[in-house]
Protein backbone atom coordinates (compact mmCIF):
# COMPACT_ATOMS: atom_id res chain seq x y z
CA UNK A 1 0.00 0.00 0.00
CA UNK A 2 1.37 3.37 -1.00
CA UNK A 3 0.74 6.93 0.12
CA UNK A 4 2.34 9.66 -1.96
CA UNK A 5 4.47 7.09 -3.80
CA UNK A 6 5.93 5.64 -0.58
CA UNK A 7 5.13 2.12 0.62
CA UNK A 8 3.52 2.43 4.04
CA UNK A 9 2.42 -1.16 4.59
CA UNK A 10 2.45 -4.59 3.00
CA UNK A 11 1.61 -8.14 3.96
CA UNK A 12 2.24 -11.66 2.79
CA UNK A 13 -0.59 -14.13 2.16
CA UNK A 14 -3.75 -13.25 4.01
CA UNK A 15 -6.70 -10.90 3.78
CA UNK A 16 -7.23 -7.37 2.55
CA UNK A 17 -9.85 -5.86 4.84
CA UNK A 18 -11.72 -2.71 3.86
CA UNK A 19 -13.28 -1.33 7.05
CA UNK A 20 -16.24 1.03 6.84
CA UNK A 21 -17.23 2.64 10.15
CA UNK A 22 -20.88 3.63 10.50
CA UNK A 23 -22.11 6.42 12.76
CA UNK A 24 -23.52 3.95 15.30
CA UNK A 25 -20.44 1.69 15.44
CA UNK A 26 -18.40 1.52 18.62
CA UNK A 27 -15.73 -0.53 20.36
CA UNK A 28 -18.01 -3.56 20.67
CA UNK A 29 -18.49 -3.71 16.90
CA UNK A 30 -14.75 -3.29 16.30
CA UNK A 31 -13.92 -6.15 18.66
CA UNK A 32 -16.65 -8.39 17.24
CA UNK A 33 -15.53 -7.87 13.64
CA UNK A 34 -11.86 -8.39 14.50
CA UNK A 35 -12.68 -11.73 16.10
CA UNK A 36 -14.78 -12.70 13.07
CA UNK A 37 -12.01 -11.75 10.61
CA UNK A 38 -9.45 -13.78 12.58
CA UNK A 39 -11.72 -16.85 12.67
CA UNK A 40 -13.34 -16.64 9.21
CA UNK A 41 -12.67 -19.91 7.39
CA UNK A 42 -11.98 -18.81 3.82
CA UNK A 43 -8.69 -20.55 3.05
CA UNK A 44 -8.51 -24.00 1.51
CA UNK A 45 -7.46 -27.06 3.47
CA UNK A 46 -5.68 -30.08 1.96
CA UNK A 47 -8.95 -31.31 0.45
CA UNK A 48 -9.56 -27.98 -1.29
CA UNK A 49 -12.41 -26.94 1.01
CA UNK A 50 -12.64 -23.47 2.52
CA UNK A 51 -11.97 -24.64 6.05
CA UNK A 52 -9.00 -22.62 7.38
CA UNK A 53 -8.80 -19.18 8.99
CA UNK A 54 -6.06 -16.57 9.27
CA UNK A 55 -5.22 -18.12 12.64
CA UNK A 56 -4.93 -21.58 11.10
CA UNK A 57 -2.74 -20.48 8.20
CA UNK A 58 -0.62 -17.86 9.95
CA UNK A 59 -2.02 -15.38 7.42
CA UNK A 60 -1.79 -11.64 7.77
CA UNK A 61 -4.32 -8.83 7.41
CA UNK A 62 -3.97 -5.49 5.66
CA UNK A 63 -6.67 -3.13 6.96
CA UNK A 64 -7.78 -0.08 4.96
CA UNK A 65 -10.27 2.46 6.28
CA UNK A 66 -12.98 2.86 3.63
CA UNK A 67 -15.87 5.17 4.56
CA UNK A 68 -17.44 4.71 1.12
CA UNK A 69 -18.58 1.21 2.18
CA UNK A 70 -21.21 2.97 4.30
CA UNK A 71 -22.59 4.85 1.28
CA UNK A 72 -26.34 5.11 0.79
CA UNK A 73 -27.11 4.50 -2.89
CA UNK A 74 -30.86 3.95 -2.55
CA UNK A 75 -31.79 7.12 -4.45
CA UNK A 76 -30.24 9.20 -7.18
CA UNK A 77 -26.84 8.82 -8.73
CA UNK A 78 -24.68 10.40 -6.04
CA UNK A 79 -23.89 8.28 -2.98
CA UNK A 80 -24.76 9.78 0.39
CA UNK A 81 -22.36 9.40 3.29
CA UNK A 82 -24.44 10.66 6.21
CA UNK A 83 -24.43 7.14 7.70
CA UNK A 84 -20.65 7.13 8.05
CA UNK A 85 -19.08 8.02 11.37
CA UNK A 86 -17.42 11.45 11.49
CA UNK A 87 -13.66 11.13 10.83
CA UNK A 88 -12.60 11.89 14.41
CA UNK A 89 -14.85 9.08 15.72
CA UNK A 90 -14.16 6.67 12.85
CA UNK A 91 -10.41 6.85 13.38
CA UNK A 92 -10.77 5.69 16.98
CA UNK A 93 -12.92 2.72 15.92
CA UNK A 94 -10.46 1.92 13.10
CA UNK A 95 -7.57 1.92 15.59
CA UNK A 96 -9.58 -0.23 18.00
CA UNK A 97 -10.22 -2.75 15.20
CA UNK A 98 -6.50 -2.87 14.39
CA UNK A 99 -5.53 -3.44 18.03
CA UNK A 100 -8.25 -6.04 18.51
CA UNK A 101 -7.13 -7.94 15.40
CA UNK A 102 -3.54 -7.89 16.67
CA UNK A 103 -4.88 -9.12 20.00
CA UNK A 104 -6.36 -12.08 18.12
CA UNK A 105 -2.80 -13.01 17.14
CA UNK A 106 -3.01 -11.74 13.56
CA UNK A 107 -0.03 -9.90 12.05
CA UNK A 108 -1.68 -6.70 10.87
CA UNK A 109 -0.68 -3.93 8.49
CA UNK A 110 -2.65 -0.75 8.01
CA UNK A 111 -3.14 2.22 5.81
CA UNK A 112 -2.95 5.87 6.76
CA UNK A 113 -6.30 7.10 7.99
CA UNK A 114 -7.90 9.68 5.60
CA UNK A 115 -4.96 9.49 3.18
CA UNK A 116 -5.24 8.98 -0.57
CA UNK A 117 -3.85 5.45 -0.84
CA UNK A 118 -2.90 3.18 -3.72
CA UNK A 119 -3.75 -0.39 -2.74
CA UNK A 120 -2.41 -3.29 -4.80
CA UNK A 121 -3.93 -6.74 -4.55
CA UNK A 122 -2.99 -10.11 -5.97
CA UNK A 123 -6.35 -11.84 -5.63
CA UNK A 124 -5.71 -15.56 -5.26
CA UNK A 125 -9.23 -16.94 -5.45
CA UNK A 126 -12.78 -15.83 -5.96
CA UNK A 127 -13.61 -14.90 -2.35
CA UNK A 128 -14.95 -11.47 -1.42
CA UNK A 129 -17.12 -11.38 1.69
CA UNK A 130 -18.95 -8.58 3.46
CA UNK A 131 -19.14 -8.89 7.25
CA UNK A 132 -21.45 -6.75 9.35
CA UNK A 133 -21.67 -6.41 13.08
CA UNK A 134 -25.43 -6.00 13.05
Amino acid sequence: MEVGGDTVSSIGPGLLVFLGVAADDGPREADYLAARVAALRVFEDREGRMNLSLRDTGGEALVVSQFTLVADTARGNRPGFSGAAPPQEAEGIYQRFLESLKGEGIKTGSGVFRAQMTVSLANDGPVTIMLESK
